[in-house]
């Protein structure tokens, strides 16, 4: 279906999960800004789900929001996946697709995992060019998420925020921004996610995600993406608004999937977070970057 990509600068949206599909596609209309969907659960697929999505986006903006890119691996993303993945983002009218800065596979082989990728110069080369010739195959912009990472793969050359500026210097990509993970990373590394801020490209925010985490005997905190947004987390993504002005915010929430009644009141509640932080800081009119410019 060739359907113009709806614009979306602001809002609070919620990860639509099979969970409470249904429900969506069947009830009334539901207070969210959009849906955000990872395309790869409905390509390659027939019947309900592609049709119930279908559905889903006459009704709601829909972003799209990979997992399978693996834009980190030395071998090019097959051509065949491109080709899929390019009619799914055109048929949902998503105005960007985002995926993870991430290694998901090799060798032929899926990890099913994010795994973290070596902050060096060679990789984000590899990284934007890899963005540069997607954007080129989606006919759209696209955009880059940050993730946790439990432990450096090899002697890191760069800091993260560096990697994220030295790949932003040769892509018009955006980023998506997870505040979350910038969240976890600080609290597993010891160092301090409110200073963090200042370092990371924000310029090239185009999307915020927040999520909850879980705490491990150990200490260590995991990004389950299975709890509440915790109070800290809120407290980052009102220091990042205050920074980027209005974007579109997206909670996730992917395991121990509450009713989506209890959703859509987290939803109210990171929208007032929200609003609070940009009347308080002005409202700036736009993210200070512009994605595919």
């Amino acid at each position: 279906m060739d359907r113009a990509a709806r614009p979306l600068t602001s809002g609070v949206g919620l990860g639509l999960r099979w969970d409470f599909l249904e429900e969506v596609l069947e009830g009334p209309t539901v207070d969210v800004a959009f849906f955000e969907v990872s395309p790869e659960n409905y390509m390659r697929r027939g019947g309900y789900y592609p049709a119930a999505l279908e559905r889903i986006s006459r009704r709601y903006p829909l972003v799209t929001h990979g997992l399978s890119l693996s834009v980190g691996a030395q071998a090019v993303p097959d051509r065949a996946y491109v080709a899929e993945l390019a009619a799914e983002v055109e048929r949902l009218g998503s105005p960007w697709h985002s995926d993870h800065l991430a290694l998901t596979s090799g060798a032929g082989r899926v990890f099913h995992e994010l795994l973290p990728l070596k902050f060096s110069r060679d990789v984000a080369y590899r990284v934007a060019d890899r963005l540069e010739a997607l954007a080129e195959a989606l006919a759209r912009p696209v955009a880059i998420e940050n993730v946790t990472y439990y432990a450096h793969a090899g002697r890191a050359e760069l800091s993260e925020s560096d990697f994220l500026h030295t790949l932003f210097e040769r892509t018009r990509a955006g980023l998506l921004f997870d505040v979350n993970n910038v969240y976890v990373n600080a609290q597993n590394h010891g160092f301090d996610a409110h200073a963090a801020l200042a370092s990371f490209p924000l310029e090239r925010a185009v999307e915020l995600h927040v999520a909850g985490h879980t705490r491990a005997r150990s200490g260590l905190l995991i990004d389950t993406h299975g709890a509440p947004v915790a109070a800290p987390v809120l407290d980052l993504l009102a220091a990042t608004l205050a920074r980027t002005g209005p974007l579109p915010v997206l909670l996730e929430r992917d395991n121990d999937v509450p009713p989506l009644g209890v959703l859509l009141e987290e939803v109210r509640a990171v929208r007032g977070v929200v609003e609070r932080a940009l009347g308080e800081h002005g409202g700036r009119p736009e993210a200070l970057g512009a994605i595919g410019a």
